[in-house]
């Protein structure tokens, strides 16, 4: 009898902890398709924005597959959204935000290195880590439905996840304007800005992601992603790109609001609004960042972000940007700096100082 009652728990045992194991699993997807590694960020009502679990999943995966796959393809489930960004509710913790960081640069790092071409479907919302995700690849594919932005300095952060190394790098000051202002990117005008290589509509993307898994070779997944893509006619910032050039080639936050104010038309005023709203140590914080990591490379300009993501879960702004924008949603955060006079240099220079050598950002190459 008592053998009889074990033989019935144990398979009932077994069942229940491997429906738990699969749900946990549930938040990113992968799967093997013919000569391609298929990567699908599971978590659409969320909007696919990482947590933890995920960033810890996706670095092993990528580490397994860079030696074993002949292309890599990411994509968002549900139709709203590529990647919204980091989970950062959980990242303003003091303990589990830089373990976060932690994970989350490595994975950043590893797809900038990645031996094979790893090609991201960036259809709907990407912002902050889904950038992270997408535009240290080798390809990026915007569709009418993608929407880029990097908003942190609005929640009292920085444009972090490789921001310092690759928003410097976008033509005309485009990347300091972005990364200042939060300014949001759509469609085709994605690929003008130099942040998606492709742009292929949505309804063509099954279609698109089955010929890839049959590519054998770069040039092969070069050539067809190249027969995919519709280019773009105008950019919806033409007109003002020589007012984001003259203004944000300025060494400071004060004179790039200094040449804004002497443009005078309704871009230049809206503008000066926006960086108004954003947190004014962050805006410091964020133009010192992407002014060093211009002259940086991409691990380089991790370490320094990783110093800085640090520090801002021990200070007040962080979380006081993500309480009032996030939590509490009354949209009124209290800044420690009520203006940008208020932020002096020693402020901002204290984010950049070296951790402690055993808390330094480290990456994880034994397995590459």
């Amino acid at each position: 009898m008592f053998q009889m009652l074990k033989l019935r728990i144990i398979p009932q045992t077994t069942s229940i902890l491997k429906r738990a194991m699969c749900t946990q699993e549930q938040d990113v997807l992968f799967e093997n398709l013919n000569n391609a590694g298929i990567i699908t960020l599971n978590r659409p009502k969320a909007l696919n924005s990482l947590n933890a679990s995920m960033v810890t999943k996706l670095l092993q995966q990528l580490q397994e597959w860079m030696n074993a796959k002949s292309l890599v393809i990411v994509k968002g489930a549900g139709e709203k959204a590529f990647c919204a960004g980091g989970d950062v509710k959980a990242a303003i913790d003091k303990i589990e935000g830089p373990k976060f960081f932690y994970t989350e640069y490595n994975v950043n790092y590893l797809i900038g290195k990645y031996k094979v071409p790893y090609i991201a479907f960036m259809n709907g919302i990407t912002m902050g880590g889904g950038l992270g995700l997408s535009v240290h690849g080798r390809y990026r594919v915007a569709t009418e439905k993608t929407l880029i932005a990097m908003p942190e300095t609005k929640i009292g952060l920085f444009p972090d996840v490789g921001g310092s190394y690759f928003l410097p790098r976008l033509p005309v000051n485009l990347g300091l304007y972005l990364g200042l202002t939060g300014d949001r990117l759509k469609g085709k005008d994605v690929v003008k800005a130099g942040i998606a290589t492709h742009f292929v509509p949505s309804k063509r993307l099954y279609e698109l992601e089955k010929l890839l898994s049959r590519c054998a070779s770069e040039v092969e997944v070069q050539s067809l992603l190249n027969k995919f893509h519709e280019p773009a006619e105008d950019f919806s910032l033409a007109p003002n790109i020589k007012h984001i050039n003259y203004c944000f080639a300025a060494s400071t936050v004060e004179e790039i609001i200094e040449r804004l104010e002497k443009v005078q038309n309704e871009w230049s005023v809206k503008t000066i609004e926006t960086l108004h709203q954003m947190c004014p140590g962050s805006l410091k914080i964020t133009l010192r960042a992407l002014q060093r990591g211009a002259q940086l490379e991409l691990p380089q300009c991790l370490r320094m972000e990783y110093r800085l993501a640090c520090r801002h879960t021990t200070t007040h702004d962080f979380p006081e940007g993500v309480r009032a924008l996030l939590i509490d949603k009354d949209n009124s955060p209290k800044w420690q700096h009520k203006s940008l006079a208020e932020v002096d240099e020693d402020y901002v220079e204290d984010f950049f100082k070296k951790l402690p050598q055993d808390k330094e950002l480290q990456f994880f190459d034994s397995k590459l």
